[in-house]
């Protein structure tokens, strides 16, 4: 029975891609600030909670990540950009996320697939962006793109069937994207993990390092 790991599993996508993944029959572990102490800004916090954990997990995937800190949103302007603010955002979602990944290797088996999914964002893309603003969320998940294709490489040369990947959900009905409605609409958490989950299950080690959205398509960096 395939043993998976959800990294962020109190959040609306992380809770949702641990039902999804037992639904599926796989024996599901999850970690949350909430749940387990996991602060992922802490590296004692995470040196605790991801060092007691045993392995190997066949799935894995991280769902942290921070829009701006508590109070804040944002930037549309340059002249919005706070330093403290953006340190924030960074520390959540690009140095909070490598941390974690840094126990990876550990974690994954040697032998056979396993597949790792990052969760990251399209306005992380650097060739997708024509809009603009948002400063301290796109540099922190393009930052956090770079992480994850590295990762993937140095992963790849110590478990070779290892697929490590930066996913992009959609634009998903969570805490998250509250106040934030685009015409085409949102998509739920259980669509959106089950769309995710699909992506997981038919990417190859070829394929690992990539950025993929819900439907499985490159997105470029």
């Amino acid at each position: 029975m395939e043993q998976a790991l959800v990294i962020g599993a109190s959040g609306g996508i992380g809770r949702a891609v641990a039902e999804e993944w037992r639904a599926r029959g796989a024996v599901v572990t999850g970690l949350s600030r909430a749940a387990d102490g996991l602060d992922v800004t802490d590296p004692a916090s995470v040196a605790r909670v991801m060092g007691a954990l045993d392995g190997p997990y066949d799935a894995v995937f991280v769902a942290i990540g921070i829009l701006a800190p508590p109070g804040s949103a944002p930037e549309k302007q340059l002249a919005q950009i706070d330093p403290a603010a953006m340190a924030r955002v960074f520390a959540v979602n690009t140095i909070g996320v490598a941390t974690i990944l840094t126990h990876l290797p550990r974690l994954l088996p040697r032998k056979g697939r396993s597949v790792t999914g990052v969760l990251t964002a399209k306005v992380g893309s650097i060739g997708d962006n024509r809009l603009g603003g948002w400063y301290s969320y796109r540099a922190s998940k393009a930052a956090l793109n770079q992480i994850v294709h590295g990762a993937a490489i140095e992963i790849a040369r110590s478990h070779r069937e290892a697929v490590i990947a930066a996913l992009h959900p959609g634009t998903v009905a969570t805490p998250f994207t509250q106040g934030y409605d685009p015409a085409y609409g949102k998509t739920t958490p259980e669509q959106a993990a089950r769309a995710l989950c699909d992506v997981m299950a038919g990417l190859a080690p070829a394929q690992t390092g990539g950025f993929f959205d819900y439907a499985g398509h490159n997105l470029p960096w």
